[in-house]
């Protein structure tokens, strides 16, 4: 992590500390276990909240082509930097709350979804209209991966029913601040029943 995007946090989280979450960007170990289980086999990439991007850069290193990355960031001035560090990938300023109702891709095609937002700090409705927009772009088999600073999962469990999702811990580490747990969010029903069509 350099100095400039540590600055560069701490000023985003002084301005916004309820839309940021965290006065650090995440740490190299957090982001590896974040993108363990993704690489150019997923395709198409969602990343939500990127930051500074140490996911990103993390998911470049597990061989994810950066043409096959679309970010989306809410804050302009992270979403500038994005945009100078990763010209290759597809830069979307918005909230995700946006994408409810936004045809990112042609139909579900998205392997994998990452996301560094603070759900803790975002209402149940948001949650809920990101969660299902986030679904509404992954193909069957698809998950989203989501870390929380401390070990309890972020989402409430009627909104995981709600919405037909399970959810399975990835793993935890130490070598964050605050220490962090990842996990894993995917659809409950069996791939060889569920219809897109009438998701």
């Amino acid at each position: 992590m350099s100095a400039s995007d540590a600055l560069s946090f701490l000023l985003a989280w002084t301005a916004e500390p309820f839309k940021i979450g965290s006065v650090t960007p995440s740490s190299p170990s957090l982001a590896a276990l974040m993108t363990r289980e993704i690489g150019p086999e997923s395709g198409p990439v969602l990343e939500l909240g990127p930051g500074t991007g140490p996911f990103t850069r993390a998911l470049l290193g597990r061989g994810v082509k950066e043409a096959d990355l679309t970010l989306v960031e809410s804050d302009p001035d992270f979403a500038s930097l994005l945009k100078r560090r990763f010209p290759a990938a597809r830069i979307l300023e918005m909230d995700a709350v946006g994408l409810r109702h936004l045809a990112l891709f042609s139909g579900p095609i998205v392997g994998a979804a990452i996301s560094g937002l603070p759900f803790r700090l975002i209402s149940p409705r948001k949650t809920l209209a990101i969660l299902d927009g986030v679904f509404a772009n992954l193909r069957p088999g698809g998950a989203l991966y989501q870390f929380t600073l401390g070990r309890r999962c972020p989402f409430d469990q009627s909104l995981l029913d709600r919405l037909d999702l399970e959810v399975t811990r990835v793993g935890h580490t130490f070598r964050n601040f605050p220490p962090a747990t990842v996990y894993r969010v995917s659809r409950i029903k069996p791939l060889a029943t569920y219809d897109w069509r009438y998701a």
